[in-house]
C-alpha cells in the first residue's frame, strides 16, 4: 500500500514561483521570513538552535544515556564533535590538528555513525580504512583512540557505512561500503570474524533479533546485458539516458546462522537510513522521495510512504533519516526541504496519516527522540557563516547545527507547514506548462513551452571565483576592492562585458566545491549521495563517472533532448581524457595560435568521453575536460572551428577551467587566459548570424577559492544577449538554480526537481527590446605565458596596452629576497597537489592553503592574505592539517 501527500496545506498559488520574494536581500541576511541561504530558501527552525562552528555534520548519534550527541564532521577543524545535550555546549573535539582536544591520525569520516556500544563505554567512528575505537569517560568525553582496520580489498578501501552492536556488545556489525559486504568485528580485539556479500554500496544497518537489515544504495548486482555505469569499481544497473541507478535493495543477514543465504528485498532508489522499531524496519528511499516500511515478520515491504510535500515536483526533497516516537509519530527529515515531515503511525500495515511539516536548519540529516525532546542534526547549519577571518567569508566557513523541540500539536504543525512552504518558495503554477494557443514570443516565457525569442543558449562554466575577487574593483557594484585579486587588469573582457551587458552583484553559487557546483548546474541539485560523501570523497569526488551521484530525473541536457532541443557539450561533465604525446601546455598554446592563423585542426587532438551514454552522444570531439595543462584559448579554438563549420545547438555547454589556477603559468596568467577565451567566444557569437536569437550565461561552478565581503557563495555571473538588460546594475537575489530555471524556461525544458520547479526565472535580467550591438573582445594585459618554467617554442606572450589609460600588467618579477625561502616551500607543496598532468583532480589541494598560494603569487609575495599578519608557510596556514575535499 502507498501513503501519499496530495494536498498542499495553507498555500495560495500565483502565476510564477516565489523566489522573487527575496527581492534585493542577500545571503546571510535575517528577515521576518528567516535567514536567507544560498539555495533559494529561508531558514528559521522550529524549536531551539545550537550552532556548531566546526564544519558540516555528516552523521550523528546520541549516547545511550541521552546526555551526549556525537557528530562526525567534515570541512572544519575536527572529525568528531561531542555536544552536551543538557547545556548545548561542545565539550570535546577530536581531529588531526594538535589544537583539538584529542588527536587522531585521520580526519576522514563516513556517511553514517558514529556508534556507541550498548553500555555506552565505547564509541566507534567510521573512516576510510575501518574504525577508530574510543573509550568513553564518565563525563562523556573520549579517550584512548585505537585503530580498528579493515584491510584494503585490491584497490577498494573499506569506506565503512553504518555500524551496529550486537545486544551483548561483543560484536560490531559493519557495512563495508567500499567493498560491498558486511563484516562482523570482535568489539574487544578488532578481529574480523565473519563476512557476507551484499548489494552495492551498503550503507544503513538495523539489527532485529538475529536479523541484520542492510540498505544497498547502489541496489542489486548487475545482470548480463544490462546497461551499467561504474561506482567505485562496481558496475551498477543504470539508465543510459539519465545515468542514474535503477535499483535499490535491502539485504537480510541471519547473523546466528552462518550457512543461511543472504536475503534481498527490493525498495526504492538510493536507500540510505535504516531504522527498526515495533516489528518494522523503515528505509529512506532518498532518490525516490519515499520511505519503505518492511515487516520484520514477513521480510516484505508492506507500505510505501510518499514524502513529497509539494505535489508539483515528484523528487528533490531527499528523505534521509527517520525515527518513531514513543507516542506513535513517524518523523522523516527532508534534507533539501529543510523540514521534518510528521506522520501518525499505528502499525506497519496501517497507512500512515500525514500531519504536516516542521522547519529545520539547512539540510537536516539526522533525527532522534531523547526523552520528550526531538533532536535534529543539520548538515549545513546556518550556511557558511563560521567566523574565520574578519576580512571576508569563504564557502568552506561551513557551520552545522542541532535543533531541538518538543513535538507540538496538529494546529501548530499546520501553521509551521505553511511556513515551510513559504521558505521553500512552493506555490501552485510555478512550473505551469503551456496549453492551447501560444502567445507572442518573448525572451523568457511565463510558461514552459511558450515561444521564446531566444533559440540558442550557451552555458559557460568557469571555476571557483567570488564576486569580490573579480568585480570588487567596480565602484557601481557592491564590491570590496581590498579582496580583489583578478580585477580589470587581469579580466578586461569580463569587465567590458559587465559594462556592456550589466553587472549582477547579488548572485550566488550554491555549492561549497566543484563536486557540488557542477551538480547544481547540471542537475539543479547536489544529490544526497554527494552531500553525505563530503567526509571522505573516496568513492568519488566529481560524480560525473559515478552512477550514485545522478538523479533519476536526469540532467539539463536530457531535459533539453526530451523537449526536442539539440545539445552540444564541450567538456562539461566529461570524465575521461587522453592526450597525444607532446601535448604540453606550451605546445598547445602554440598550436592554438596556428589554428587561429591557418584554420588547421589541432596538431594534438585530445580524446574525451563520459561514463553517461546520453552525454557522449552530444559531446564534441577534441574539447578537453578539466585540465590545467590545457590553455583555455586552445579550447576556444577547438570550439570556434566546430562553430564555424556546424553552428550551435539549442543548448551548448562548456567547461573553461583555467581560472581555477594551479597550472604551469602564474595565477594571473591563467585567469587572463580564461578571460580572453571567454571574451573571444562572446565576440565570435555576437558577430555571427546566430547572435540575434542567442543568450550566453557565464557562471562559476562554485566560489570556493577566495573571499567575499557579503558571503562566500556570492559569485560573478554574466547574462549576455540582445535581450539582456544592457548597462545596468542588478542587485536582485539570483542563484545558480534561478539561472538553470531561466534556461529551462527559454528552451521549454521541464524542471528536474523541487529546487528548479520552485525557482523564479531571471525575468528581470531580460527585456523585450533587443540591442544587437556585438561585443568586441579586449586584448589581454597579463602575459599568458607569465610564470612558465620554460617558454613555448613560438615565443612568450607579450601583450600591448589596450589604450593609454589601461595599465598592462608586467610579467612576474623575482620573488623578494625576504620571501624566497617561504616561496620555495610553497612550490614544493604545489608539486604534490595533483593540479596538472594525467591525474589532475579539481580541488585536490587544501582550500585554505590553495587560496593563500594563489594570493601570494598574484601579488608577487608582497601582500599577506586578508586577515593574516604575514605571509605564511604552507604548514602555518590555519586549517593546513585539514583534509582537502578530495583527500578528506
Amino acid at each position: 500500500m502507498t501513503a501519499c501527500i496530495t494536498v498542499a496545506l495553507g498555500v495560495t498559488g500565483t502565476a510564477v514561483a516565489s523566489t522573487q520574494q527575496f527581492g534585493t536581500q542577500h545571503v546571510g541576511q535575517v528577515t521576518p521570513k528567516g535567514q536567507v541561504v544560498a539555495d533559494d530558501q529561508y531558514i528559521d527552525p522550529y524549536g531551539t538552535r545550537t550552532v556548531i562552528n566546526d564544519g558540516k555534520i555528516m552523521s550523528s548519534t546520541v549516547s545511550p544515556d541521552g546526555s551526549t550527541l556525537a557528530a562526525a564532521v567534515a570541512d572544519g577543524d575536527a572529525a568528531l564533535v561531542l555536544m552536551d545535550l543538557t547545556t548545548g555546549a561542545v565539550k570535546q573535539k577530536v581531529g588531526t590538528n594538535a589544537a583539538d582536544g584529542l588527536r587522531i591520525k585521520s580526519a576522514s569520516v563516513g556517511q553514517e555513525g558514529p556508534t556507541y556500544s550498548p553500555d555506552g563505554k565505547q564509541l566507534w567512528l567510521g573512516q576510510s580504512d575501518g574504525y577508530t575505537r574510543f573509550t568513553v569517560n564518565a563525563d562523556g568525553t573520549l579517550a584512548n583512540p585505537v585503530a580498528v582496520p579493515i584491510p584494503v580489498d585490491g584497490t577498494k578501501h573499506a569506506l565503512v557505512g553504518a555500524a551496529v552492536f550486537s545486544a551483548d556488545g561483543a560484536t560490531v556489525y559493519s557495512a563495508v561500503n567500499g567493498q560491498n559486504r558486511v563484516v562482523a568485528i570482535d568489539a574487544a580485539t578488532g578481529a574480523l570474524t565473519q563476512s557476507w556479500n551484499v548489494g552495492t554500496a551498503p550503507r544503513g544497518l538495523a539489527l532485529v533479533g538475529d536479523k541484520l537489515y542492510v540498505s544497498n544504495e547502489g541496489g542489486r548486482p548487475a545482470k548480463a546485458g544490462e546497461t551499467t555505469i561504474n561506482s567505485y569499481g562496481t558496475d551498477v544497473p543504470a539508465d543510459p539516458r539519465t545515468g542514474a541507478a535503477t535499483t535499490g535493495t535491502v539485504s537480510v543477514i541471519h547473523t546466528a546462522d552462518t550457512t543461511a543465504a543472504v536475503g534481498t528485498i527490493d525498495v526504492g532508489l538510493h536507500p540510505t537510513a535504516v531504522y527498526a522499531r515495533n516489528g518494522a524496519v523503515f528505509v529512506t528511499d532518498t532518490a525516490d522521495n519515499k520511505v519503505s516500511v518492511i515487516s520484520t515478520a514477513r521480510d516484505k515491504v508492506v507500505q510505501t510512504i510518499a514524502t513529497q510535500p509539494w505535489p508539483e515536483a515528484s523528487v528533490g526533497y531527499e528523505p534521509n533519516a527517520v525515527t518513531l516516537t514513543d507516542d506513535g509519530h513517524l518523523l522523516v527529515t527532508l534534507g533539501r526541504a529543510n523540514a521534518v515531515a510528521v506522520y501518525r503511525y499505528s502499525g506497519a500495515q496501517q497507512p500512515v496519516s500525514y500531519v504536516g511539516l516542521l522547519p529545520t536548519d539547512y539540510f537536516p540529516s539526522g533525527i532522534t527522540e531523547v526523552g520528550k525532546q526531538i533532536v535534529v542534526s543539520n548538515t549545513r547549519g546556518i550556511d557558511a557563516l563560521r567566523p574565520t577571518t574578519a576580512a571576508g567569508h569563504g564557502t568552506h566557513d561551513t557551520t552545522s547545527s542541532i535543533t531541538r523541540f518538543t513535538l507540538p500539536g496538529d494546529r501548530v504543525i499546520r501553521q509551521q507547514t505553511a511556513k515551510v512552504f513559504q521558505q521553500n518558495g512552493w506555490d501552485h503554477g510555478s512550473a505551469t506548462t503551456a496549453k492551447g494557443r501560444k502567445p507572442k514570443a518573448v525572451p523568457v516565457p511565463a510558461r514552459i513551452g511558450d515561444p521564446s525569442t531566444i533559440k540558442h543558449v550557451f552555458l559557460l562554466v568557469k571555476e571557483n571565483r567570488t564576486y569580490d575577487q573579480v568585480f570588487g574593483d567596480l565602484p557601481q557594484g557592491d564590491g570590496n576592492p581590498a579582496l580583489t585579486q583578478f580585477g580589470e587588469n587581469v579580466t578586461p573582457n569580463q569587465h567590458a562585458l559587465a559594462q556592456q551587458f550589466g553587472l549582477y552583484d547579488n548572485f550566488y553559487d550554491v555549492g561549497t566545491n566543484s563536486a557540488e557546483g557542477h551538480n547544481w548546474l547540471m542537475q539543479s541539485d547536489n544529490p544526497e549521495y554527494t552531500e553525505s560523501s563530503a567526509g571522505e570523497y573516496t568513492r568519488s569526488y566529481d560524480t560525473e563517472n559515478d552512477v550514485l551521484g545522478h538523479q533519476k530525473t536526469g540532467f539539463i541536457w536530457t531535459g533539453a533532448q526530451a523537449a526536442g532541443k539539440s545539445v552540444k557539450d564541450y567538456g562539461e561533465f566529461q570524465s575521461l581524457e587522453s592526450k597525444p604525446a607532446g601535448a604540453s601546455w606550451q605546445n598547445l598554446y602554440c598550436d592554438a595560435k596556428t589554428m587561429d592563423a591557418t584554420g588547421a585542426p589541432s596538431a594534438y587532438p585530445i580524446s574525451t568521453g563520459s561514463a553517461i551514454p546520453s552525454l557522449n552522444s552530444v559531446s564534441v570531439p577534441g574539447f578537453p575536460q578539466f585540465d590545467l595543462d590545457v590553455p583555455d584559448t586552445y579550447k576556444y579554438q577547438v570550439w570556434k572551428q566546430d562553430f564555424e563549420k556546424s553552428g550551435p545547438a539549442n543548448l551548448n555547454m562548456f567547461w573553461f577551467s583555467n581560472d581555477h589556477t594551479g597550472g604551469p603559468a602564474s595565477p594571473a596568467a591563467q585567469v587572463a587566459d580564461n578571460d580572453l577565451a571567454v571574451g573571444k567566444m562572446v565576440d565570435e557569437i555576437t558577430h555571427s548570424a546566430y547572435w540575434k536569437d542567442s543568450a550566453i550565461f557565464v557562471v562559476e561552478d562554485d566560489s570556493q577559492a577566495g573571499l567575499d565581503h557579503v558571503d562566500g557563495h556570492r559569485a560573478p555571473v554574466q547574462v549576455i544577449s540582445p535581450y539582456a538588460q544592457h548597462g545596468t546594475v542588478d542587485n536582485h537575489y539570483y542563484s545558480q538554480i534561478t539561472m538553470v530555471r531561466t534556461i529551462e524556461q527559454i528552451l521549454g525544458v521541464r524542471p528536474m526537481n523541487q529546487k528548479d520547479s520552485a525557482a523564479t526565472p531571471m525575468f528581470g535580467a531580460f527585456t523585450g527590446k533587443p540591442d544587437y550591438t556585438p561585443f568586441t573582445a579586449v586584448p589581454n594585459r597579463v602575459s599568458l605565458t607569465d610564470g612558465l618554467a620554460a617558454q613555448p617554442s613560438c615565443g612568450p606572450d607579450t601583450p600591448a596596452t589596450q589604450n593609454p589609460q589601461a595599465t598592462r600588467v608586467p610579467a612576474t618579477t623575482a620573488v623578494p629576497a625576504a620571501e624566497r625561502q617561504v616561496a620555495a616551500q610553497w612550490n614544493s607543496w604545489k608539486s604534490h597537489q595533483r593540479l596538472t598532468g594525467p591525474h589532475a583532480v579539481p580541488d585536490f589541494a587544501n582550500p585554505q592553503q590553495m587560496d593563500r598560494f594563489t594570493w601570494y603569487q598574484t601579488f608577487n609575495w608582497a601582500r599577506p592574505y586578508p586577515g593574516d599578519k604575514k605571509i605564511l608557510a604552507p604548514n602555518d596556514v590555519p586549517g593546513a592539517f585539514l583534509p582537502s575535499a578530495e583527500t578528506d
